[in-house]
């Protein structure tokens, strides 16, 4: 907790000065008090709790101040709230080797699927973007509500060359960036923008990215170093390996990028794709993945059908999207404040009633 207004703290320092007072008053009293022949009848006509009845009134209008002088402090709090607005970027890995049969028709039109299903999931509110991602990274549509031109946007993404993640990674978060205004865009050798303040440990924004991807990175920027930036602004990222071990080097086109309108260039003009292999079960750099994603506070998911791509999709945590607000909370101990007051006099009455 924190104070907007600490320098009304001093108040407290009023404190001693009426306890003094209120010392000082019993004394007073005491002195002009009449003086009783037998002090055992004195005893005997005083209740018992007389002593803790006499000074808890005053005791409680001491914690009342206290409460009030604090409340005049402004105390303000973070606090996580649920996201009435939370932005999704899907980054799709569409190399060549997503066309792979091994997980009928093939793992494109899977992934697809899977993806216009998760949308479809979604509240009428959340934002969703997608970004493909081969050789390089391009945000095919930025973050919308409009469920229909994302589903247009996923059913026209074509197959090119090579697997850049950790380039997707940095376009995933310019697309954050671009929606929600605390978050820094990213930066890269080329650019000249300056690293932000990194947010406190364990703080995220609402805004995540879920990468799905059959292959490991061989283009762009490291995908660790990638995670790093993302980390620095409180983005998650959830990763899926997607892909079985049955591939091969020898991949079937598919998609439409022989027609010369492939964003990506590719098709059969982009020659290879990742291939398999390269020292990685089912050719996809998992431990890479899941490094991502304990990085940056998301989860790593495998699936090998589409089936599982499936539930991996329903399993991704949505609903505890949340961000950290700054919540001033003074009312609550003003009523506290309010209340002991009240307490105070109601008890000093009851117990010393005025003649």
């Amino acid at each position: 907790m924190n104070l907007l207004w600490p320098g009304f703290l001093l108040l407290l320092g009023l404190i001693p000065l009426i306890v003094a007072a209120y010392i000082w008053m019993l004394r007073r009293r005491r002195r002009f008090a009449v003086r009783y022949s037998s002090l055992a009848l004195v005893r005997e006509a005083l209740p018992s709790q007389s002593l803790w009845r006499r000074h808890l009134p005053f005791a409680l209008f001491l914690l009342a101040l206290i409460s009030l002088v604090i409340a005049l402090g402004r105390p303000v709090t973070s606090v996580s709230v649920p996201s009435g607005r939370a932005t999704i970027i899907l980054a799709l890995d569409v190399s060549r080797s997503m066309c792979a049969t091994d997980i009928p028709p093939n793992r494109l039109v899977v992934a697809k699927e899977a993806a216009l299903s998760f949308i479809q999931s979604q509240q009428s509110n959340t934002q969703i973007g997608i970004v493909a991602f081969a050789g390089f990274a391009e945000l095919i549509q930025p973050p919308t509500a409009d469920q229909e031109v994302l589903q247009e946007a996923v059913e026209g993404l074509d197959t090119a060359r090579r697997t850049a993640i950790g380039t997707a990674i940095l376009k995933s978060l310019d697309a954050i960036a671009e929606i929600n205004k605390s978050v820094a865009p990213s930066v890269t050798g080329t650019s000249s923008g300056v690293e932000p303040t990194p947010v406190p440990k364990g703080m995220y924004v609402p805004d995540v990215i879920v990468l799905l991807t059959d292959g490991a990175s061989n283009a762009g920027i490291l995908p660790l170093e990638a995670a790093q930036q993302a980390v620095d602004r409180g983005i998650r990222v959830y990763t899926i390996g997607f892909g079985t071990a049955n591939g091969s080097e020898s991949l079937p086109f598919c998609g439409r990028g022989f027609q010369g309108s492939n964003l990506f260039g590719g098709g059969q003009q982009s020659g290879g794709g990742f291939g398999f292999g390269g020292g990685f079960r089912r050719g996809i750099d998992e431990d890479t993945l899941k490094e991502v994603a304990d990085m940056t506070g998301g989860t790593y998911y495998s699936a090998e059908s589409a089936g599982e791509l499936q539930d991996v999709f329903n399993e991704l945590p949505t609903y505890l999207f949340t961000k950290r607000e700054i919540t001033e909370i003074s009312i609550i101990f003003t009523a506290f404040g309010a209340l002991l007051a009240a307490l105070a006099i109601a008890l000093s009455l009851i117990w010393h009633p005025l003649p």
